[in-house]
């Protein structure tokens, strides 16, 4: 289990988290929605260990973190896939991936390699190709493989369907849902708010670094007051027609599973 108990944090003076508690177990995907400067990303950097908690404990599997190291939490068993993808462009597909198997004995990085590319195999034919040269649908899925390349239990994804097609998108989520059902937790923020509360197990609503709601994906999903602010038609981010699409074309893929 991930934990977060009364998590306060932010940056320089200011806190941007204001104390935050929730969990995210094994086999599971937890959504966190919310506007713009809510804190969602912030959650997911003091996971990481790319900034430290000021007050309150961050546990990973009963293990307390002292915050602050993106190596510690490595070791701990996370994996953070960053907003933008932010892959290395001038690298290969190959070398992307061998920086995401760091941590992981020489031995097994071919090993891991080859497990990346059995979920993606879309990137096979393009491991000796720069980064930088591949679609944003591509880059997306070598971000989300070179995190893989640590088999983290705990998984962290940051807008993963940013800038995507409708096709591509349900590509990345189809993805997400396996790694859950292969027993991976995963943390997921997400702008489409429909399709993360769609899949997930549990749902957050975060507004101004303090956690205002949860309940189940479908229960947030349900609520007027979420539909209203957060998924309706009136949030500037959302085009109902493209959601509408997206959604169909997710529900018909993971149907046919």
């Amino acid at each position: 289990m991930l934990e977060l108990t009364d998590v306060h944090a932010g940056y320089e003076n200011r806190d941007v988290l204001h104390g935050l508690s929730f969990s995210v177990p094994p086999a599971a995907i937890v959504a966190v929605v919310g506007v713009n400067g809510a804190g969602k990303s912030t959650t997911l950097k003091l996971i990481s260990g790319l900034i430290r908690a000021r007050r309150g404990t961050l546990s990973v599997d009963g293990r307390v973190l002292r915050g602050g190291s993106a190596g510690e939490a490595v070791r701990a068993g996370v994996a953070h896939v960053p907003e933008g993808r932010q892959v290395f462009p001038d690298m290969t597909v190959r070398e992307n991936l061998q920086l995401g198997g760091y941590s992981v004995a020489p031995s097994k990085v071919k090993g891991r390699i080859d497990e990346a590319l059995g979920i993606f195999p879309e990137l096979t034919a393009r491991l000796g190709a720069y980064a930088g040269s591949l679609s944003g649908g591509q880059q997306q899925m070598l971000a989300i493989a070179r995190g893989l390349m640590s088999d983290p239990r705990y998984l962290l994804l940051d807008e993963p369907s940013l800038g995507l097609a409708p096709q591509v998108t349900t590509r990345i989520f189809e993805v997400i849902v396996a790694l859950r059902e292969a027993g991976k937790g995963v943390l997921l923020v997400e702008q489409n708010g429909q399709l993360a509360l769609g899949i997930a197990q549990r749902g957050l609503l975060l507004e101004s670094g303090t956690i205002t709601l949860t309940g189940t994906g479908a229960e947030l999903l349900a609520n007027a007051e979420v539909i209203d602010r957060y998924l309706g038609v009136g949030a500037a981010a959302q085009d109902s027609a493209r959601q509408r699409d997206w959604t169909g074309l997710l529900r018909a893929a993971l149907a046919a599973r």
